[in-house]
């Protein structure tokens, strides 16, 4: 309701009427207002425009809504500086800093401004992962239980045929949420090797070549075979026939054949596990032995041994099928005494490695296979 029955431009009236000379008396009883509000509007409008009210009514409304604006924005600064971090992300560290604001006495409308959050989705509190997702992760369970070794896009795809429709981003974080992720193999650096020249020594001894041959039985069991042989003659020394031949074995083989044959001056062999081991670097350096390492990816660097694990493999390997150890180990001592002393060798003349150069031992057996 209005405070006065009187408008601005009634009261302005009656002013002006006092200002013309008509007296004070006469105009309260012409318009029933009293003495004390006539002296009243006079000192409130004396010299004042109507216009110029106005203005000063629409000022004083604007000064009012600033100072409330100021004192929002003031608010507002305080509550970020106390409690919002330089970025906010996810949805729940938004909602965090949301009900943080709140607390400092912001409205609802204001924080979920200041934090980017919809104020649907600050009401809407979000549901645990675990039950969220529960059908995700029942799914993926089933998949990873039957197939360890899957990845994420073959357990995706695999889903997707069975019927689920979710989107890789989310199977893909419920993957990782749930610890399944397979960390990608590397790939093993290899050392940089010095080409050593592959030269036909004139003496045994002078150099020998070693490498490792792989198998498997007739029931599925895996062998592999260490091939020794002298450069010099391509005479084979041992091969070696075990499940597992480690470089502790590896040392026991080759002190076997210098008790036999005598030290070689160095060795060749590739840069695998049994060859680089700390263990096998030791012992060459111990005897005195040089180590010649072929390159990575170069066999060609290391040809008779390759060679012969060619002839070796058509010959033994895939010419049998092997029950036991025994059977490979038996079968591989006849044909390495046939190679040695009996197969023509073509690079040698057509002639057997013992009677291309003859070797000088003591040994009484040659080939009497020693414990390992």
């Amino acid at each position: 309701m209005r405070k006065s029955r009187f408008t601005e431009s009634q009261i302005f009236a009656v002013l002006k009427q006092g200002e013309a000379g008509v007296p004070v008396a006469e105009i309260c009883r012409e318009h029933g207002i009293s003495n004390a509000t006539y002296y009243q509007w006079k000192t409130k409008y004396a010299g004042v425009e109507p216009s110029e009210l106005r203005r000063l009514r629409e000022l004083e409304a604007e000064n009012a809504r600033l100072k409330r604006m100021y004192a929002d924005l003031a608010l507002e600064n305080a509550a970020i500086k106390d409690g919002i971090e330089p970025k906010i992300l996810t949805p729940s560290a938004r909602r965090e800093v949301t009900e943080e604001l709140i607390a400092a006495r912001l409205s609802v409308t204001r924080a979920c401004r200041i934090t980017g959050l919809s104020r649907a989705a600050y009401y809407k509190r979000p549901q645990p992962a675990s039950q969220r997702d529960a059908a995700v992760i029942d799914a993926l369970n089933g998949v990873v239980e039957a197939h360890r070794r899957w990845g994420f896009w073959k357990c995706f795809h695999r889903l997707r045929l069975d019927g689920h429709g979710w989107n890789k981003k989310r199977v893909h974080r419920v993957y990782c949420d749930m610890g399944l992720n397979i960390p990608n193999r590397t790939r093993k650096r290899l050392i940089d090797r010095v080409p050593q020249p592959l030269d036909l020594a004139h003496e045994v001894n002078r150099c020998w070549a070693l490498d490792f041959v792989h198998d498997a039985l007739y029931c599925g069991r895996t062998f592999r075979t260490l091939n020794v042989i002298d450069e010099a003659n391509r005479e084979c020394l041992t091969i070696e026939v075990g499940t597992s031949i480690p470089s502790a074995r590896l040392i026991r083989v080759l002190d076997r054949l210098i008790d036999c044959y005598g030290a070689p001056d160095a060795i060749r062999c590739d840069n695998g596990p049994e060859m680089c081991s700390q263990a096998f670097t030791n012992w060459s350096r111990d005897r005195g032995i040089a180590i010649r390492y072929i390159q990575p990816g170069k066999p060609n660097q290391n040809a008779f041994i390759e060679r012969f694990n060619r002839t070796y493999r058509t010959e033994v390997l895939d010419a049998y099928l092997f029950s036991t150890l025994e059977q490979v180990r038996a079968i591989t001592d006849r044909w390495l005494r046939d190679y040695n002393e009996y197969r023509p060798h073509e690079s040698l003349g057509d002639v057997p490695p013992v009677q291309f150069l003859p070797r000088l031992t003591t040994a009484p057996n040659l080939y009497q296979r020693m414990p390992t």
